[in-house]
């Protein structure tokens, strides 16, 4: 095993131009394995993303004895409603998505599991999703601070249903993850009886996204979930999984943000595959971000190809005001594009950011002031007061990189990767916390830059009204 890269060092970059290939969606990727274990029959899994988060779930998986085989690049899994181990210990990393599905998934799987993950998974909350659980009769526990992991699963006593209703009925907090959501649904088929499950969301529903991905998966497998009124989602008491067969991973959406952005701020043509036309992942709405700030878009039925006249000649990217409650992952690139904007840009409704791998807000702020800019923030939002203008002048003359902090956060390290156009070398501390989602983002990335110092007049040309063809 290769040793963990201090750094690595970025040349400034001049034009971004090719085509590239994004890895398989981290979200598609984790859903569908852990459903695929709990689904009647053989599914194939081609186009996984291979990556630290995805391993943490393979690893669980054959820890609770589900049967997997490997067959050059499709994975193969054996499913069924209950896993073969009733006791196990499952290190889960710092994949949220793992930890908070599988939780939902145990607590009614009649066995005694430990869950645990590395410092900052347990400084992560899930309170919320565990206090939803015990409520319909699981028995978890804290073993450290409450409300956080690491967790202790012990046999649930499910009450009985009672009434005309017939459903069980389950309440959870929307506004610090999706992920309880996610879980909480893909848990519903596997209780007993025959009564419906009801989850009630309260508040405020976060990255609504990610739960359409969830329902879209959970239907491929046979289950269907019914949103009976706003926030209100009913599964049928005789839903059972049962394996769709193959199932093919389209892209990663969060992962394409930084190449097509990339195209965006080095002119391109950039093309990048595997973005699929109908894409079941919210990020990739991002495109329409883009849009706002100046790009050419043309997709067809696998890709997203973007071209502008690149920041080399001129080009000043438009200044956005968003809210981004529906793609909180891709707004890290929006908050590093708007480096490069006419004008201040503030990024809304990102309050989720805090409690992700780190508390992204605190931690961005930091990273892009670095660059000259002035950043303000609040609670759920972020400010880029005063983008540096022009981009590259405080460094034309030292050639020392400026050292980005990643925080052990993937994204703030693939986002910085693109602050090379401002005309200035970077240092990306810690690059290989990418291993997460995209172990080899920093040599794709690369692929498409040509590297050079560029004279970036100090006037910008006006900003052209972004296009999708």
């Amino acid at each position: 095993m290769n040793a963990r890269r201090a750094y690595v060092d970025l040349a400034p970059a001049a034009r971004a131009r090719g085509t590239v290939r994004v890895p398989g969606s981290k979200s598609i990727s984790n859903r569908v394995l852990l459903l695929a274990a709990l689904a009647e029959g053989t599914t194939q899994i081609t186009g996984l993303l291979r990556s630290d988060d995805t391993a943490v779930m393979i690893d669980a998986l054959r820890a609770l004895g589900v049967p997997l085989r490997e067959s050059g690049t499709v994975l193969a899994i054996d499913g069924a409603p209950e896993f073969p181990t009733r006791e196990a210990h499952l290190f889960m990393g710092n994949s949220g998505l793992s930890i908070r599905t599988l939780t939902a998934v145990l607590a009614f799987a009649n066995g005694r599991y430990r869950l645990s993950g590395i410092a900052r998974m347990h400084e992560r909350p899930i309170g919320d999703l565990v206090d939803a659980l015990n409520a319909l009769g699981a028995r978890i526990e804290y073993e450290a601070g409450h409300g956080y992991p690491p967790l202790r699963i012990a046999p649930a006593s499910l009450a009985p249903v009672e009434g005309e209703a017939r459903a069980r009925v389950m309440r959870v907090r929307g506004d610090t993850s999706s992920q309880f959501l996610t879980g909480l649904l893909q848990a519903a088929p596997l209780l007993t009886g025959d009564a419906d499950f009801v989850v009630e969301v309260e508040g405020m529903l976060i990255s609504r996204p990610y739960v359409d991905l969830t329902i879209a998966l959970m239907r491929r497998f046979g289950v269907d979930v019914l949103e009976a009124s706003a926030n209100r989602f009913v599964v049928s008491g005789a839903a059972r999984y049962a394996s769709p067969g193959p199932v093919v991973v389209e892209g990663d959406a969060s992962s394409a943000s930084y190449l097509l952005a990339a195209g965006l701020l080095g002119g391109g043509p950039v093309r990048v595959e595997g973005m699929v036309r109908n894409s079941l992942q919210g990020d990739a709405r991002f495109v329409d971000v883009l849009i706002a700030m100046g790009a050419e878009i043309a997709e067809d039925d696998d890709a997203v190809t973007v071209r502008s006249p690149g920041i080399a000649s001129g080009f000043r990217l438009r200044a956005i005001d968003a809210d981004f409650n529906d793609i909180p992952d891709a707004a890290m690139t929006a908050a590093v594009l708007a480096l490069f904007a006419d004008a201040p840009s503030t990024l809304r409704n990102i309050g989720n950011w805090r409690v992700k791998e780190t508390d992204r807000i605190a931690a961005m702020a930091s990273e892009l002031k670095k660059f000259g800019a002035a950043v303000e923030t609040g609670h759920d939002w972020l400010r880029i007061a005063q983008p540096p203008v022009p981009p590259r002048v405080r460094f034309d003359a030292t050639g020392i990189p400026i050292a980005v902090d990643t925080y052990d956060d993937h994204r703030i390290a693939m986002c910085f990767s693109l602050a090379t156009f401002l005309g200035t070398p970077v240092r990306i501390n810690d690059p290989d916390c990418v291993a997460k989602t995209f172990p080899d983002y920093f040599e794709r990335f690369e692929s498409l830059v040509e590297h050079g110092r560029v004279t970036i007049p100090s006037e910008p040309s006006a900003v052209s009204a972004g296009t999708r063809v």
